[in-house]
């Protein structure tokens, strides 16, 4: 069993950009895909940890997971065509794999590329080939992502909120203080030591709020509130000053950026733990073979 905090970390669909190259992928476009309902990661290459062992941990800590290969990139003991093909054989459907490469000036070569990965490997979610204009290469991984689901079930990426993160609106009881509990680009949920007098569907106005240390102020309407461990939940929809569904404009760029570190930290703390994890065990000489940790804490022998 994973503790609480895990979950909500693992949860949810996840993309992994392995060792692509930051000219034509840069770090800068994860927030923006963020922004598209994505969860998306680069993962590099270092002496620190193998990468082969690196996305074996991915693969069972994020087991809803959809991994971009670039193989362009040189990497010591790594084969693409055999590595690829294995992890496909060995994983199935267990995991989505999409292809990354620079673009090809022989057409013919592409066309070796596409038949080997799509048809003879059976990788699901594309052979793409990366423009030397790094700026149309968003709008090419984008419409992949999109065709292959990358957002999973949910529009907007979550966030769980720390113990300080509160919410506060006048009513017509006087001042509501609350507790706000996790936040996306589109909803916040929020819990109250007393019930609301707001109704469902009401809109309320001037809302302060403040998310890990981000304070801003917006109308919200209130979508939903059902009792959750004996607590009301209340679930608002943003609204902005348009009278529209979402935050006004110069929020919402500064809450995407808050939660993309909020998720991004997170995710990343817990796979560098796992990557130290399996660096000590790869160093321990009583291993004669590679292994790796398990979401549950434990070491399991990863070519099992």
């Amino acid at each position: 069993m994973i503790d609480e905090a895990t979950k909500n970390i693992v949860e949810g669909r996840k993309t992994f950009f392995i060792v692509p190259d930051t000219a034509l992928l840069p770090e800068s476009y994860l927030e923006d895909f963020l922004a598209r309902g994505y969860e998306t990661y680069i993962i590099g290459d270092d002496r620190y940890c193998p990468l082969s062992v690196k996305i074996e941990i991915i693969i069972r800590t994020f087991t809803d997971s959809i991994l971009f290969f670039y193989i362009d990139a040189d990497v010591a003991d790594i084969e693409w065509h055999t590595y690829i093909r294995d992890l496909q054989n060995r994983y199935g459907n267990n995991v989505l794999i999409g292809v990354l490469y620079a673009k090809r000036t022989n057409e013919e070569q592409k066309k070796r590329l596409e038949k080997y990965y799509l048809f003879d490997v059976g990788i699901q979610c594309g052979c793409i080939s990366l423009e030397y204009q790094r700026t149309k290469n968003f709008a090419l991984i984008d419409k992949v992502m999109f065709a292959n689901q990358a957002a999973g079930r949910r529009k907007n990426v979550r966030a769980i909120c720390d113990a300080n993160s509160k919410v506060n609106f006048m009513t017509d009881r006087g001042l509501a203080k609350g507790n706000v509990l996790d936040v996306s680009l589109s909803h916040f949920s929020c819990s109250f030591d007393f019930p609301l007098s707001v109704k469902l569907y009401e809109k309320v106005k001037n809302i302060m709020i403040n998310v890990n240390g981000f304070h801003f102020s917006t109308d919200a309407i209130l979508l939903m509130q059902r009792p959750v461990n004996g607590t009301m939940l209340y679930v608002f929809v943003f609204a902005n000053a348009n009278g529209q569904q979402g935050l006004n404009p110069d929020v919402h760029s500064r809450l995407l950026q808050k939660i993309y570190q909020m998720v991004s930290e997170k995710a990343k703390a817990l796979m560098w733990s796992k990557f130290d994890a399996a660096r000590k065990a790869l160093a321990n000489p009583s291993h004669s073979r590679a292994f790796v940790p398990g979401t549950d804490g434990e070491i399991h022998d990863y070519y099992s």
